[in-house]
């Protein structure tokens, strides 16, 4: 995944980034394990300083629904988006039914979305 991320523009590194944001709150509540995940995750993307305040608000609160749309994940990138996602999600090894089920939908409308 780490050689991927390189290939990303810088508006699809924040895409990802914000998407990341979005899934982890699933649960409503930001782990200290996803939040260090969120913040290595922006350090290999190389998030500008002035876009790190994105990240501070998703952190606090998730990035608003219609911000965070599957169908504007780009069809190729659509494995990296959901291998960062399950990788936030799991970091704290702790994979509960909230986060099983947005993790089951995100993956159920990418594939999706990828077949059309």
């Amino acid at each position: 995944m780490t050689n991927e991320l390189g290939t990303l523009t810088r508006s699809e590194r924040l895409q990802l980034l914000k998407f990341v944001a979005a899934a982890v709150w699933a649960d409503l509540e930001v782990s200290r394990p996803e939040k260090s995940y969120l913040l290595s995750l922006a350090l290999k993307l190389r998030i500008p300083d002035d876009e790190l305040d994105h990240l501070a608000d998703w952190l606090e609160r998730p990035p608003p629904p219609e911000e965070v749309d599957p169908a504007q994940v780009p069809p190729e990138r659509r494995s990296l988006f959901l291998a960062a996602v399950r990788a936030a999600m799991t970091a704290d090894h702790v994979l509960d039914a909230p986060e099983r089920e947005t993790l089951r939908l995100l993956e159920d409308l990418l594939s999706a979305r990828r077949e059309r």
